[in-house]
C-alpha cells in the first residue's frame, strides 16, 4: 500500500503517532514491535500484554527499548501511555480498555482467549489486526458483525499469506479480470506430523513445536485458505482441497484447473505443494474481453483463459504495521469475512481415538484440520478445528474420519462455544444480533 508510507510520515512530523497495544509477545510478536520501534514512523507501540512479563520485556529489549513500566492498573496504564511511556502487563483486557490506544494487534493464535480479548476491544471500540487465522476461521463473521455495529475494523493483516492473498486478490479484479483461484504456496503438507517429528525444526527457528506442526500438517494453511475464501466469496473444490504437487512455477498450473467448474463455484481456494516461487501466493483469472486478452497476451500472460499472477514472498511481521495504518488512517480492511461463512476447518482424526480422550490443541498429536465448504460442515454437523481442543470422546473415532458435535462433550461456559452457536443462528435466519453473556 504506497499510499500508506506518506500518510505515516505525516503524521510523524505532526507528532501524532498512531499509539498500538500488542497481545502476545511470542516469535511473531516480538518480530512486531521490533519493526514498529525501528523501521515504522509516525506509529509506536506503547503497550504489550503477554501472560509472562519477562517474555513481554523481551519484545521491547530486542527492539532496543529498556525503560518499561510493568503495570497492572488501567489507571497506570492510561497514565504512562500519556506522558509516552511503554508498559507491559499480564492483564490483556487493560489494553482492550484503556484511552490512548488507537488499535491492537493480536498474536497469540489462541482461539478462546482470542475471542474473550477481541470481544472486549470491540466493546470498548477498538481497532482489531490479527495474526489468528485460526479464530477468524471458526467465528470470524460474527466477530466481523460486532465489529461493524461498533464501527471499529476487525481485519486479518498484510504479511501474512491471506493478507497477500487478498492484496493481489484485489489487484487483479481492480484491472478488469475476474479471479476464480486463490492460491497459497506450500513446501510441505503431511496430516500425520506432530510437535515430536517437528521438534527439531522449532528448535532451529526459535519456534514452537505444535505451531511448526500445524504449518505441516495442513491446519493452518486450511485456516489461512478458509478465511480467503470467506473474504472473496469463493469456495473449496472438494474437502481439503485439491491441493497438487507440483514442482514447476505457477505460471505452469493454469492448465491443470476446469474453468468452468472454477466458475459454477464462484471460484475456489487452494494450495499447491513444491511450486516456485515459493513461499508465496497466486491468483488465477479470466478476462472477458478478446481485446483485452490480446494485450494481457502481448504482455507474456498466455492465452488464457486463465492468466496468472503472483506475489514470490510473504513477510509476516515486516508487513503488519501497515494493516494497522489502513485500518486507523484509511478504516481500510485487509481482509475481513463478507458474511456468513463459505469455508469452515473441519476437525479431523490424527490417530485413532478412543472413547474418554480430551482432544489436545491444533497442530499436537490428536487431530488435524481440513478445509470443507461450510453448508457440508452445517449439514453434517462436523465439529469445527477451533473448537475441539479440549472437548471428551464420546465414541472410538478411526485415523482420518472427522469428527461431528455428536461425537463429543463440549468443554462447560466457552465464549467460543457461544459464538460459533451465535454465528450459526444469525446467518442461518438472520436473527437480531443479541449480547452473548
Amino acid at each position: 500500500m504506497i499510499i500508506v508510507d506518506r500518510a505515516l510520515q505525516a503524521r510523524e512530523e505532526a507528532g501524532k503517532p498512531i499509539k498500538v497495544g500488542m497481545i502476545g509477545a511470542g516469535f511473531m510478536g516480538r518480530g512486531i514491535a521490533n519493526q514498529i520501534a525501528n523501521s515504522v514512523p509516525g506509529m509506536e507501540l506503547v503497550a504489550i500484554s503477554n501472560r509472562r512479563i519477562d517474555t513481554a520485556q523481551q519484545a521491547y529489549s530486542e527492539a532496543g527499548i529498556e525503560d518499561v513500566k510493568v503495570v497492572s492498573t488501567l489507571k497506570d496504564l492510561e497514565d504512562a501511555i500519556a506522558i509516552s511511556g511503554k508498559v507491559i502487563t499480564e492483564d490483556p483486557m487493560l489494553l482492550c480498555r484503556a484511552e490512548g490506544i488507537d488499535a491492537l494487534i493480536e498474536v497469540t493464535g489462541a482461539v478462546e482467549f482470542g475471542a474473550q480479548v477481541v470481544m472486549e476491544a470491540i466493546a470498548y471500540r477498538k481497532h482489531v489486526i490479527m495474526m489468528n487465522a485460526e479464530l477468524d476461521g471458526t467465528v470470524g463473521s460474527i466477530l466481523k458483525v460486532y465489529a461493524d455495529k461498533a464501527g471499529v475494523i476487525l481485519t486479518a493483516c498484510d504479511g501474512d499469506q491471506p493478507g497477500v492473498q487478498m492484496n493481489l486478490y484485489r489487484f487483479v479484479k481492480s484491472i478488469g479480470l475476474t479471479p476464480l483461484l486463490c492460491g497459497n504456496v506450500k513446501g510441505l503438507q503431511d496430516p500425520y506430523r506432530n510437535p515430536t517429528t517437528q521438534e527439531a525444526f522449532a528448535k532451529r527457528w526459535g519456534q514452537k513445536p505444535h505451531m511448526v506442526t500445524s504449518f505441516a500438517d495442513g491446519s493452518k494453511i486450511s485456516f489461512e485458505q478458509a478465511i480467503v475464501a470467506n473474504a472473496t466469496g469463493m469456495k473449496v473444490a472438494k474437502r481439503g482441497m485439491l491441493g497438487y504437487n507440483f514442482t514447476g512455477h505457477v505460471d505452469e498450473m493454469t492448465n491443470m484447473y476446469d474453468v468452468e467448474q472454477l466458475q459454477a463455484l464462484g471460484g475456489i481456494v487452494d494450495y499447491v505443494v513444491g511450486a516456485k516461487p515459493g513461499p508465496g501466493v497466486f491468483v488465477f483469472a479470466t478476462h472477458d474481453d478478446p481485446k483485452q486478452r490480446h494485450y494481457l497476451n502481448l504482455y507474456k500472460l498466455g492465452e488464457g483463459p486463465l492468466y496468472s499472477f503472483y506475489t514470490p514472498y510473504h513477510l509476516c511481521h515486516f508487513e503488519v504495521p501497515m494493516s494497522v495504518a489502513r485500518a486507523v488512517l484509511f478504516h481500510d480492511h485487509v481482509l475481513s469475512p463478507l458474511g456468513g461463512p463459505l469455508v469452515d476447518v473441519v476437525t479431523t482424526a490424527k490417530i485413532d481415538l478412543k472413547t474418554g480422550e480430551t482432544l489436545d490443541g491444533i497442530g499436537y498429536y490428536m487431530t488435524y484440520g481440513q478445509a470443507e465448504n461450510s453448508h457440508t460442515a452445517q449439514e453434517q454437523n462436523l465439529l469445527p478445528m477451533g473448537l475441539a481442543e479440549g472437548c471428551r470422546l464420546k465414541r472410538d473415532i478411526p485415523k482420518d474420519q472427522v469428527l461431528t458435535y455428536d461425537d463429543v462433550e463440549l468443554p462447560a461456559g466457552r465464549l467460543c462455544d457461544k459464538l460459533r452457536t451465535e454465528q450459526n443462528a444469525y446467518f442461518a435466519q438472520g436473527k437480531t444480533l443479541a449480547a452473548v453473556g
